[in-house]
């Protein structure tokens, strides 16, 4: 990774690199994307790991859905079922189902599947339900992931 994306301070800056060097080297505009999420979920102001991880994933999926949108998205259910129900319980809510949301595969596609809900669930298995835990490992493994 370059040494100057360590030293970038703000989401703002880091899109801005990342725009700046992705033809030359795609890598570490994908870093720069990568740290602005991580900074805007700082912000969130989560206060265990698991929730900023969970936290960034939805950063993630809405970074994703810009570019594939080309305009701002925004979460808005995400964010009203996190707002309701809490952080966790969102996730447990949202792996349980069924079938894959579209966050999980618009962060797989985008190679981005460390940073998917279920990703969150397998790192931290104890804070979730056998189901969610179940359910994620299924995912993970039809994706080769």
């Amino acid at each position: 990774m370059d040494p100057y994306i360590s030293k970038l301070d703000t989401p703002e800056r880091c899109e801005q690199y990342a725009q700046n060097v992705q033809t030359r080297s795609p890598k570490d505009a994908q870093a720069a994307r990568r740290k602005a999420v991580e900074l805007r979920a700082q912000k969130y102001g989560a206060k265990t790991d698991p929730e900023r991880e969970a936290i960034q994933a939805v950063y993630a999926y809405e970074r994703v859905q810009s570019e594939k949108k080309g305009k701002a998205f925004h979460a808005s259910r995400t964010w009203q079922m996190i707002n309701n129900r809490g952080i966790i319980p969102s996730i447990e809510h949202i792996v349980k189902q069924s079938s894959e949301s579209v966050g999980y595969t618009a962060l797989v596609e985008m190679g981005m599947k460390d940073m998917a809900f279920e990703a969150v669930v397998l790192r931290y298995p104890n804070l979730f339900g056998a189901q969610a835990v179940e359910r994620s490992k299924e995912r993970m493994i039809e994706n080769n992931l």
